[in-house]
């Protein structure tokens, strides 16, 4: 069911509700109040009726006759009936009229404590009343026609209005629902005319304040990421294939060339050796794109890990491609809170490759020692920062160094494919971490990455 339609279906059925409330409540009150009023004038008249028959300890029944012709508020149906002292039906004002029900009625009535019931279509009361030490029982009963008359057309007069504010009630629902919805329309015409090759369109944020607006403002942050990841995309594929086709070019070069030219073995070594060359350039490439690909499983296994020893084997291994570069290692914060230093939760490999391919940027782009602290930034945080003074980096290229196959600094000469950040990138965030990087051109870069402390290893 569309949105509209709900919304429609809530508001009349929530209006309705209060509506028919309201009107039951009115005609409740208002048959209460009948049912009062008519119980109050039987009153009157059983007391009425009491005090002139019940004179001098004698019934006169030719004054009530008189009393009949006279009384302009004769209830319909009235009937009247007494009791004396004993008990005994001493008066009554129809002769067909059954008296099980005031006999019933009788033992419960008590002085100012009159009783009400009802006799089939009749309504009756009860009352005591004592007359020269003598005790009298009084029952009055009639029919209300005035009042259920005006009591069915309040019933028919609620039953219209209700009928006709229902109409009344859907219409307003359906322009409430119009006028309400009216903003998210205009968000999807917008949204539907933002194709692949307008991904730099933005939804209207209206007014700037309400919820309409919030929804715009989710969709434009979307549609950003959207856009920034085509762009990442395009430049990705525009990188992959500059880096892939040169490799394979030179490798078709120097094979045609072999082929053509090369007249003895010594010359045909040297071809096949450039061929070689490239080849496992083209191979490296491949693979650190693979293993780009492959560094995105949520659902990684975390065992508990040392960090300090991945950070060793990474120094070593560093250390071992660049023997004339000097690594120094110190310890920064050591809360004393915490038993099992530097304790992770994590891939032990993808841990040490992340914190390799930080000193290998270090050590390719600077000729000056490299330092390493090892420490924690808080007892829950272990923090690692890799701190180089080589080229630097622009503040422009700092925005787009985790983009795969990437490469900043002036240096053109340094090895590389721009795959080892991305993939450092991906694997903290995959450990629950984070990385930053500050740089300052002829200055050094600094690399910082934090990771959660194993939850058992601080107390």
């Amino acid at each position: 069911m569309l949105i509209r339609n709900k919304l429609i279906l809530r508001f009349t059925l929530l209006v309705v509700g209060i509506q028919l409330c309201f009107s039951i409540f009115i005609y409740s009150f208002q048959a209460t109040n009948r049912e009062q009023r008519f119980i109050n004038r039987l009153a009157g008249k059983a007391t009425m009726t009491a005090r002139v028959l019940v004179r001098h300890d004698s019934l006169n029944h030719e004054l009530l006759r008189t009393m009949h012709r006279r009384d302009l508020f004769t209830v319909p149906h009235e009937q009247v009936s007494i009791y004396g002292p004993g008990q005994h039906l001493i008066y009554t004002s129809a002769d067909g009229l059954s008296q099980k029900l005031n006999s019933y009625y009788l033992e419960r009535i008590r002085p100012n404590r009159p009783v009400q019931f009802r006799d089939g279509p009749l309504e009756s009361i009860g009352l005591y009343y004592e007359r020269n030490g003598q005790p009298y029982w009084i029952f009055a009963a009639g029919h209300d026609d005035f009042g259920h008359r005006q009591l069915e057309k309040l019933g028919l007069i609620l039953l219209a209005a209700n009928l006709g504010a229902l109409v009344l009630i859907i219409l307003a629902g359906w322009y409430f629902a119009e006028e309400s919805l009216k903003p998210i329309s205009r968000i999807i015409g917008q949204v539907e005319r933002i194709t692949a090759s307008r991904l730099n369109a933005r939804v209207d944020e209206g007014n700037g304040t309400d919820e309409i607006a919030q929804l715009a403002r989710t969709f434009n942050h979307m549609l950003g990421g959207v856009e920034q990841a085509f762009e990442s995309q395009k430049s990705f594929l525009s990188n992959a294939s500059h880096e892939l086709r040169t490799p394979l070019a030179s490798v078709l070069g120097t094979l045609e060339t072999a082929y053509t030219y090369d007249t003895d073995l010594a010359e045909a070594k040297r071809s096949i050796s450039s061929a070689t060359e490239e080849i496992k350039k083209l191979i490296e490439l491949t693979n650190g794109l693979l293993s780009l690909a492959k560094v995105t499983d949520a659902s990684l296994r975390r065992d508990p890990v040392r960090l300090d020893e991945c950070l060793t084997q990474a120094m070593t291994s560093c250390q071992a491609r660049y023997p004339g570069r000097a690594l120094k290692l110190h310890f920064g914060l050591l809360p004393p809170e915490v038993e099992d230093m530097f304790m992770v939760r994590g891939n032990a490999q993808l841990l040490t490759t992340a914190l390799l391919n930080l000193l290998d940027n270090a050590c390719k782009y600077s000729h000056q020692e490299v330092q390493v602290e090892l420490g924690y930034l808080s007892p829950e945080t272990v923090q690692v920062r890799v701190t180089d003074q080589g080229i630097g980096m622009e503040p422009h290229e700092l925005a787009r160094i985790y983009e795969p196959l990437y490469r900043a600094g002036t240096d053109t000469n340094a090895p590389g494919y721009g795959i080892g950040l991305p993939m450092t990138r991906k694997i903290v965030l995959l450990h629950g971490g984070r990385i930053e990087l500050h740089s300052e051109v002829n200055k050094g870069t600094t690399a910082t990455v934090q990771l959660p402390a194993a939850e058992d290893a601080s107390r």
